[in-house]
């Protein structure tokens, strides 16, 4: 099994960890807020899309992190097996999608969708319709 890597999400006020396979963040470790002391400070979550929405993903509670990190890499080794390849490509293909549209809008763009011709000019210069955003993503856009 590849080995699990983990990322400090420095803009929040309580402890966060987002968890990382590779380049594809499958979950996360984190305290809890506005729980009393007494209850489990710590929460863990493993989820992403797409097998996420065929039901495989985890989490649960812990009293620290090393018992939250524990649960979850335990959590990890049962669903591992079960993403694929596809699965892996994709949350990839997803990712980079979501990333285009947000940069389309930052940049002032149309989207292919917003204009009565169908097409459009990506940020980057090349000329777009709505049967090619899909190509051209893939081929310019995922990294």
């Amino acid at each position: 099994m590849p080995t699990l890597t983990r990322r400090r999400v420095k803009d929040q006020q309580t402890e966060h960890w987002l968890i990382f396979d590779g380049d594809i963040e499958i979950g996360s470790i984190g305290t809890r807020s506005g729980v009393p002391t007494y209850v489990d400070q710590w929460q863990w979550t493993i989820s992403f899309y797409p097998p996420s929405h065929r039901g495989v993903r985890a989490g649960g509670m812990a009293r620290n992190y090393p018992e939250a990190r524990g649960a979850f890499e335990r959590a990890w080794r049962e669903i591992e097996p079960e993403i694929t390849e596809a699965d892996r490509v994709e949350h990839r293909r997803e990712r980079a999608y979501t990333a285009w549209k947000y940069n389309m809008w930052v940049t002032g763009c149309r989207m292919p969708t917003q204009s009565a011709s169908g097409r459009s000019q990506c940020y980057c210069g090349a000329e777009i319709d709505s049967a090619s955003v899909g190509p051209h993503i893939a081929a310019e856009h995922m990294t």
